[in-house]
């Protein structure tokens, strides 16, 4: 069972591992172990999380999961394979953790009249100093 926090788990029947030969340095480490770990978990399916937590996840998410809604979380950081296992499921909670809480509405500001003169002092400014490097106009 992946504990999220106190009122989320996911039971251990909604998740599957997979293992692989890692890729990259390491010498017979990875040429003969399969230390590679894959977590896969279909979050579509899945009736662990609220709605609206689901929904953001699916939404936030979406590019990372397969046609069939199976999120799949990969770790070959470590050279064991139980640390990898707890690297996958660490990224899962971090990932629901992330969406638990519902984004705050953005606020509509307005410039204040300060910045919106001193914008404006700038421009003129540069524009001043623009018109400075000119040759001088010679008229006949």
């Amino acid at each position: 069972m992946l504990a999220i926090n106190s009122r989320i788990s996911i039971p251990s029947q909604e998740l599957s591992l997979q293992f692989a030969r890692s890729s990259g340095p390491g010498g017979q480490n990875v040429n003969k172990v399969n230390t590679k770990a894959q977590l896969r978990w279909n979050a579509r399916e899945s009736t662990i999380l609220p709605p609206a937590v689901k929904a953001r996840f699916l939404n936030r998410y979406a590019n990372r999961m397969t046609a069939d809604g199976e999120m799949i979380i990969a770790s070959q950081r470590h050279r064991s394979q139980e640390q990898n296992i707890a690297d996958c499921y660490q990224k899962l909670r971090e990932m629901i953790l992330e969406i638990l809480e519902p984004p705050r509405p953005r606020k509509k500001t307005r410039p204040t009249r300060g910045s919106i003169k001193k914008r404006l002092k700038d421009k003129k400014d540069l524009s001043q100093k623009k018109h400075r490097r000119r040759a001088p106009r010679l008229d006949d």
